[in-house]
């Protein structure tokens, strides 16, 4: 016999002269894999805590995206201003 220990599996019939009580199982129980809406439920409208640094970064990379795209669109809209000038003050 190898040095593992079996697992046997028992039903019990009787206790001292008396059944046991009947166990019911739910359908929850049964069912150990749930849909990822129920689980998720909860987790979408929350951010996890241990996720702060990433969303810091995040944040910070999106505001620094942001005034860069600001400062270029001004830049072009200054310059085609300028242009515009000079354009109608050699055309007048």
């Amino acid at each position: 016999m190898t040095t593992q220990s079996q697992a046997i599996e028992v039903e019990v019939v009787e206790i001292d002269g008396a059944t046991p009580p009947a166990r019911f199982e739910t359908p929850e129980a049964s069912a150990p894999r749930q849909s990822w809406q129920v689980n998720w439920q909860g987790r979408a409208r929350k951010l996890d805590s241990r996720w702060w640094p990433l969303w810091v970064l995040l944040g910070a990379l999106a505001v620094v995206l942001l005034l860069t795209v600001g400062l270029v669109l001004g830049i072009v809209f200054v310059i085609f201003r300028t242009l515009r000038g000079i354009i109608r003050a050699l055309f007048r």
